[in-house]
């Protein structure tokens, strides 16, 4: 462990993927701006997720600590690895009750993932104050554990059913919240599936590429993701002809975001939680498609947060095909004041402030030990 040289006021734990990682992040910048030194606050994360890279990356000390997650399948395979992620979960704890510790942090902030739980029920054992920031409509068994052990529940969405709960939103990149709208002309259709990629979407985008490819008055940005593209571009080459219209740009990787939700008319996505709060803050209409079998159905849920209001458009993965997505996009497209609808119904989800109003509670809980 790299001893922080500084008291730790705030222990933040969690991750594993950017759903979980960079919220954390976002309120941890919030307390540094607030004055808290960067040096004050302290991560602790798991050896495989994002955060293993994300937090130095972004300034801050973190400990990693060892093991796995637990498969959600009855097949033999994943028995055999859940038996060895139970012995990798008591060292991650007995690892995380010393490092609480040996820190003494005023506070800890758990926000979900493989390392959030033991992390956040050492906090309570050793009496530490402890928040949980729940990202999802459906809340994630290490915050549903950590609120039955005393922490404080910060909650995305109004219904999310842990007890006693803030609505503060998920918190987001400031450049994200700072975007303004001015879709592209002519307007531009965004297809993305997260950093990997999701393949069910990748092969409506291109099968949508076969049917639109005479039009001039649409463009498509597709990106593949690094896992997929390549099968992708091969796809692509293969059925493109020399008579072809259509705008149709395949990316690897969309490392400015910003520009998606600044320029594209509508975006095809996942149902993540860090996407509905982008979706909702930008105001940017879309096609989602959650990901089917996500634990407690959460992106489904999450997605209907945004459906519900008019602001989004939900097919089930299943029905996912280049025609069902061509109907879907005409629709849209005929219609800019559905669109223009869309976006401001989003908005009214938005919060733009959540970083805030999650660090308001870190501090709180901290003063009030």
């Amino acid at each position: 462990m790299k001893q922080p040289s500084q008291p730790v006021f705030a222990l933040v734990t969690g991750g594993g993927t950017g759903g979980h990682v960079y919220p954390a992040l976002a309120v941890a910048q919030e307390l540094v701006r607030r004055g808290h030194g960067r040096s004050t606050i302290h991560f602790v994360g798991a050896e495989r997720g994002l955060e293993a890279t994300a937090v130095p990356a972004a300034g801050f000390t973190i400990d990693l600590l060892p093991g796995r997650g637990i498969q959600r399948s009855l097949r033999l395979s994943a028995l055999r690895a859940n038996i060895g992620a139970l012995v990798g979960a008591c060292r991650a704890f007995g690892r995380a009750f010393r490092l609480v510790g040996q820190l003494k942090p005023r506070v800890v902030l758990g926000v979900g993932g493989f390392a959030s739980l033991p992390c956040v029920v050492a906090a309570r054992l050793r009496r530490v104050p402890a928040v949980v920031h729940e990202q999802n409509a459906a809340p994630g068994l290490a915050n549903r554990i950590g609120v039955r052990f005393g922490a404080r529940a910060a909650v995305s969405f109004a219904d999310t059913p842990l007890r006693k709960a803030v609505l503060t939103g998920n918190p987001i990149r400031p450049e994200i919240a700072d975007v303004i709208r001015a879709p592209a002309t002519p307007p531009l259709i965004t297809v993305f599936g997260g950093s990997l990629g999701a393949r069910r979407l990748n092969d409506a985008a291109l099968a949508l590429y076969a049917r639109w490819r005479d039009r001039t008055d649409v463009a498509i940005v597709h990106v593949a993701g690094a896992r997929d593209y390549q099968r992708c571009n091969a796809q692509l080459l293969e059925q493109r002809i020399p008579s072809d219209r259509l705008h149709f740009e395949l990316r690897s990787y969309e490392e400015q975001m910003t520009r998606v939700y600044s320029a594209a008319a509508a975006v095809v996505c996942r149902a993540g939680a860090i996407t509905i709060a982008e979706l909702a803050v930008t105001g940017t209409p879309a096609v989602l498609v959650p990901l089917p079998n996500a634990p407690h159905d959460h992106q489904a849920r999450n997605a209907e947060a945004l459906a519900s209001l008019g602001a989004a458009v939900v097919v089930p993965d299943g029905e996912l095909d280049g025609e069902r997505l061509d109907r879907e996009l005409r629709r849209l497209l005929d219609d800019p004041a559905l669109l223009a609808q869309m976006g401001r119904a989003g908005r009214t989800l938005a919060r733009p402030d959540a970083a805030a109003r999650v660090a308001d509670m870190v501090e709180e809980a901290a003063h009030a030990a």
